[in-house]
């Protein structure tokens, strides 16, 4: 049975104290239909302990039922670092503007996501979750996207939610500098990227297409 390690953010509020964390949907969607492709899915996050949730993603009834199990996982989970890559096939981090906090300055981290890259696994993300990539360099200071297609949470989109202020940087224009090869579909509409072993997704709406193109690349 293929094994995927699930990271999801610790980071809890915004630049002016506006509540945040994972974006629910990103994570539980994935979650769902990966689990039902009969992989082995462990979830963490960067500190440990209950997962925050972003309260803008809170499920409706249908989905409290559907993502029950999913939902379950998020108390107590074990730090990210509790875990090598030679235990699992692929990563993924869901995204939530938290992840634009915690991600990209976590040194640890970025090892365990270079360990992956390293021995060819599937290092996957959505939304805002790419933004881990853009604290990434390797011993020679090159970028970890650097040449990459790939595709995130869009700075037209972010202006759209009205956070352009309010994070530590725009996930897009980050990446772009960096050297990404950034693709995107029109704001809000579903965007998934694979470039060998990187699968990246634009949005809320992209997770699902992640998941396919994980569930297929472990195939």
């Amino acid at each position: 049975m293929k094994k995927i390690l699930f990271v999801l953010t610790s980071h809890n509020y915004m630049l002016d104290g506006t509540p945040t964390g994972v974006w629910l949907e990103e994570y539980a969607a994935p979650y769902i239909l990966l689990k039902q492709a009969g992989f082995d899915i462990t979830v963490s996050s960067v500190a440990g302990g209950t997962v925050p949730v972003d309260p803008n993603s809170a499920p409706t009834d249908e989905q409290k039922s559907l993502w029950a199990d999913a939902i379950a996982e998020l108390d107590n989970t074990p730090p990210f670092d509790s875990f090598d890559a030679p235990e699992f096939d692929a990563i993924y981090m869901p995204g939530g503007h938290g992840t634009s906090f915690d991600m990209p300055f976590n040194q640890k981290l970025h090892e365990l996501i270079y360990s992956f890259d390293a021995a060819g696994k599937i290092v996957s993300s959505v939304c805002h979750a790419p933004a881990v990539f853009g604290g990434m360099r390797d011993a020679d200071g090159v970028p970890f996207v650097k040449g990459r297609t790939l595709a995130s949470f869009t700075d037209s989109e972010e202006a759209q939610a009205g956070a352009t202020e309010n994070v530590p940087f725009l996930v897009e224009r980050r990446l772009k500098d960096l050297g990404a090869i950034h693709q995107r579909a029109d704001d809000w509409q579903p965007k998934a990227v694979r470039d060998g072993n990187l699968i990246t997704g634009q949005n809320p709406q992209s997770s699902e297409a992640v998941a396919a193109l994980i569930k297929k690349a472990l195939a």
